[in-house]
């Protein structure tokens, strides 16, 4: 079904206000606009909304469940539109195949058996992932994420895969941490990979309630969810 205009001009104006938030978000922190890439996470929401965005302008999508994401990404591919998505979520070496037939960029990079069934996915694909290592800022990696202390370890084994490409680093930050410390531990973790590669200067870092202190950290990306789509529907 079609979306009605309302829901076009609703995104339309959540989307254009979202911008503006991370545009003076940018300024704030003495950096330019386009130094930080919107990615905004379309989970719970339908194809018909992620088309609205293209539409206007806005090509970094991003999910966090395969079994959405999946089905979503091949609707849109029917119709001829065909986002730069960003897996965001934690995930499980048995849907790397899948993960790896329509993805540009796996932010969720954390563990080396992983890597191995990425690289090994993305192979078979003829394709080439944008990998991030999420790190697990305080040690807990039952949410997902590895040790900071293990980041380099781990951006050498993504550096030597043939299928994927290291860019840098992402994390949520913890509950009951202040953010901004938060993102300052994460960007000393980015300047320990960028001595495995130089080139992997990417912090994804910042959702709805800390994307201001995430940007003024460095974050090189933000994943933006309501603020562009409203409240979320209920999980499937």
């Amino acid at each position: 079904m079609a979306p009605d205009a309302d829901r076009r001009d609703r995104l339309r104006a959540g989307l254009d206000r979202t911008r503006e938030d991370v545009a003076a978000a940018c300024a704030e922190a003495g950096r330019e606009p386009d130094s930080v890439r919107l990615i905004v996470v379309t989970k719970t929401f339908p194809a018909s909304d992620a088309a609205i965005l293209l539409e206007a302008g806005q090509s970094d999508l991003g999910e966090n469940r395969d079994q959405e994401a999946a089905p979503k990404a091949a609707e849109l591919a029917a119709q001829g539109l065909r986002p730069t998505w960003h897996f965001v979520g934690q995930l499980q070496r048995n849907k790397a195949r899948s993960v790896a037939r329509y993805a540009d960029w796996v932010h969720s990079v954390d563990r080396v058996r992983l890597v191995d069934a990425l690289d090994k996915a993305a192979a078979a694909e003829s394709r080439v992932l944008d990998s991030l290592i999420q790190v697990s800022l305080d040690g807990d990696t039952s949410r997902g994420g590895t040790p900071a202390a293990e980041t380099t370890a781990l951006a050498e084994r993504i550096a030597a895969a043939e299928s994927l490409r290291l860019r840098g680093v992402m994390a949520v930050a913890p509950l009951g941490w202040d953010s901004a410390k938060a993102f300052e531990l994460l960007a000393e973790c980015s300047q320990n990979v960028q001595r495995v590669e130089p080139a992997a200067t990417e912090i994804s870092a910042g959702m709805s309630g800390d994307f201001r202190a995430a940007v003024a950290a460095g974050a090189t990306m933000v994943r933006l969810g309501r603020n562009v789509l409203g409240t979320r529907g209920p999980m499937a």
